[in-house]
């Protein structure tokens, strides 16, 4: 049996990684917060702990209990767990071989190079040597899904990543604190200036015409400046119920550490 990963994080880049482990044979358990706010959220295994289960790309999620989830581990049902109790629990529980931090917080929140054999962090926040032992690359561009295993990912630019000839303008933010009510489902077109949804009574507006690729759940309370909505102006519906290229690439590199880590361990 291959050895147990623990994913941390559950959104869309998370996601990338959770599913190639899983088609390569890995048990797979994904730690998510109690609360989940991604906005992809349809291509999100996390999704699991609004639904209860959530299916992509063929794999099933379900959100369970820790107890839950040991004992389908046991069991070798195919189902992907994602669990909501701390993760300090999960570690002492579970006792992974390998950690992945894939919650792409711009900030390591809490991941030690002990906390198993091989820990992985994607993006910066991470410092390869330091408190992971191999750091994988999530920025655009000719360097993404590389493993570092010296020093850090580079830096968050605050600028969101080219899709389809925009940056900044395809993404919409919180205008205030207050609860968040969406006006427009993931895949449905949307034009530059339409309302997408409210934050309280504070409309949300659209900046470019596309498909709205993410939208944050309705009845979340979120801060001003808070990521709600992203506008992928290519209009491609299938870009919205897929595992993104970004995703995928980080995938490929958390793969890579894995397999190169589990080959040396064999040399020796």
């Amino acid at each position: 049996m291959k050895p147990l990963v623990l994913v941390r994080g559950g959104g869309d880049i998370a996601s990338g990684s959770i599913y190639r482990l899983k088609r390569a044979g890995f048990p797979v358990v994904v730690s998510e917060i109690a609360i989940p706010t991604m906005i992809r959220r349809d291509v999100c295994y996390g999704n699991a702990v609004h639904l209860g289960e959530m299916i992509l790309e063929r794999l099933t999620a379900r959100h369970m209990t820790l107890a839950e989830a040991r004992q389908l581990i046991d069991s070798g049902d195919a189902v992907i767990p994602v669990v909501t109790e701390p993760y300090e629990r999960i570690l002492d529980t579970l006792q992974p071989t390998i950690v992945v931090d894939a919650i792409l917080a711009k900030r390591n929140i809490g991941t030690r190079n002990d906390d198993a054999e091989l820990v992985i962090g994607c993006g910066p926040g991470f410092t390869a040597g330091d408190d992971v032992d191999v750091v994988i690359e999530t920025m655009r561009g000719h360097t993404l899904g590389r493993c570092i295993y010296e020093g850090t990912a580079l830096p968050n630019t605050g600028v969101p990543g080219n899709v389809g000839g925009y940056t900044t303008e395809r993404v919409m933010h919180s205008p205030c604190d207050g609860l968040f009510t969406a006006r427009r489902h993931i895949g449905e077109e949307v034009e530059a200036g339409e309302v997408v949804g409210y934050v309280d009574k504070e409309p949300v507006k659209a900046k470019i015409r596309g498909i709205l690729r993410g939208i944050l759940t309705s009845g979340l309370m979120v801060t001003k400046g808070f990521k709600l909505a992203d506008v992928d102006a290519r209009c491609e519906e299938f870009h919205c119920y897929t595992i993104s290229d970004k995703a995928l690439a980080v995938a490929g590199g958390v793969m890579e550490a894995i397999t190169a880590w589990q080959t040396e361990r064999e040399r020796c």
